[in-house]
């Protein structure tokens, strides 16, 4: 017996990437996550610019994920210059990624992945079944938005997130608004909540899975923290980031793949729900236990279970980070003066595909002498491809398209970022 499934285009993901598997004769043979995006530079163009010019360079790498990576880059900077910004900056960029994660977790959730689990072709053949769920989605997409416009300046590539602190600070009413709009979506999220438990999740796709994600010794959840955890117990600096990725090219794809001691790794909501999962509280524990991941799984497509909570966790997180600012009084402050010198800076937040480093190093007038930025999706292709062989081998005697479309929903839990990926180019 001989089969093959060729994705040309994986649709409903962001950028260019396909499939490949093969079987034959019974086994599963090859399994590839093709990425065919274009290389673009990126890290090269920021090579001998000037420490400001990074962050609003870099925030290009993606236009969902532009906050995070905003945010990763000024702190890499401010690592290397030893620059401590006020606990006012920290909890407004805390506040500018929560936004970020909202966003991306609600169009990913709502228009992307729920198509799958209902049986339609995408958003807009669901919407004539399901108009609530794709409204609610696109609800909660635009609450993530307006958090980006009025902390960052606008929805995508943020202007106002800046080194030592913010441009402008928000005023104490407009803060207080966004509240309010914040605990309207946190009832719409609830809501959610209710008809994502009613879905069946398959679990073709089980199989051993290493997660990893930013941990801490504070007890609340975070997209932040100061070292690299794994669910082995084992525990990595963020420095050495490298020693986790391990990176190496791949005949068939233009993005690199990551294995950490040997073994492909997964980043992203259900990695963090199941390593920091314990630290939520609130209504977002109540939805962890309703939808069954108080427990261990190793199944990717409670990746999308996974960020239905995470959305939840960020609207509360986002109103605590208010509430603990308008109690403290806010201060109009200026953002705290850079001292460029030589040297190396590193840092590390929690985008929502998974863990994003940034690392630079420097000469002695701030210019860039080497730039690194690797993103979660180029962590998560190996095992993605892991995934893949695992599913093929339990669905290998199901039709090709019946098989082709299980793929493609594995392929798409992840919430992949394709373009993100791609940071080196083979020639051959």
């Amino acid at each position: 017996m001989q089969k093959s499934v060729m994705v040309d285009h994986l649709c409903r993901v962001e950028g260019h990437g396909g499939i490949n598997v093969a079987i034959e004769d019974g086994k599963v043979v090859r399994v590839e996550m093709d990425i065919f995006e274009g290389t673009r530079f990126l890290e090269a163009l920021v090579v001998g610019r000037s420490y400001n010019e990074i962050p609003p360079i870099l925030s290009r790498i993606c236009a969902i994920c532009s906050a995070v990576h905003t945010i990763t880059s000024l702190l890499a900077i401010e690592d290397a210059f030893d620059t401590k910004v006020s606990s006012q900056t920290k909890l407004l960029r805390d506040l500018l990624v929560q936004g970020g994660n909202i966003e991306s977790h609600a169009l990913h959730l709502f228009c992307l992945a729920l198509p799958d689990f209902l049986g339609y072709s995408g958003a807009f053949t669901l919407v004539s079944d399901h108009p609530q769920e794709v409204k609610r989605g696109l609800g909660l997409k635009k609450l993530g938005n307006t958090i980006q416009e009025i902390i960052g300046g606008r929805a995508v590539h943020p202007v106002n997130a800046i080194l030592g602190g913010l441009g402008k600070v928000p005023t104490r009413e407009t803060l207080l608004r966004l509240k309010e709009e914040l605990i309207k979506g946190l009832e719409e999220a609830l809501t959610a909540i209710e008809f994502i438990a009613s879905l069946e999740i398959p679990n073709f796709s089980q199989s051993p899975t290493v997660y990893a994600a930013l941990g801490s010794s504070a007890q609340e959840y975070s997209l932040f923290g100061d070292k690299i955890i794994f669910s082995g117990g084992e525990s990595k600096e963020i420095e050495s980031y490298k020693e986790v990725c391990n990176e190496r090219v791949v005949p068939h794809s233009h993005a690199k793949r990551s294995h950490f001691k040997g073994k492909p790794f997964m980043v992203g909501a259900l990695a963090r729900v199941m390593l920091n999962g314990h630290k939520l509280n609130s209504a977002a524990k109540k939805a962890k236990e309703k939808l069954g991941l108080d427990s261990p799984t190793e199944n990717i497509l409670h990746n999308n279970t996974a960020q239905a909570i995470e959305i939840i966790y960020s609207i509360e997180r986002s109103i605590q980070i208010i509430d603990e600012i308008v109690e403290k009084g806010i201060k109009d402050e200026k953002p705290v003066k850079i001292k460029p010198k030589a040297g190396q800076g590193t840092a590390a937040a929690e985008a929502p595909r998974g863990t994003l480093y940034h690392s630079y190093t420097f000469d002695k007038e701030g210019r860039v002498t080497k730039a690194d930025v690797i993103t979660p999706t180029a962590q998560n292709l190996a095992n993605i491809e892991k995934d893949f062989r695992a599913s093929a081998g339990r669905l290998i005697n199901e039709p090709e398209k019946s098989l082709q479309a299980k793929l493609e929903m594995v392929a798409r839990a992840y919430d992949p970022c394709i373009s993100c990926s791609v940071h080196l180019v083979r020639v051959r």
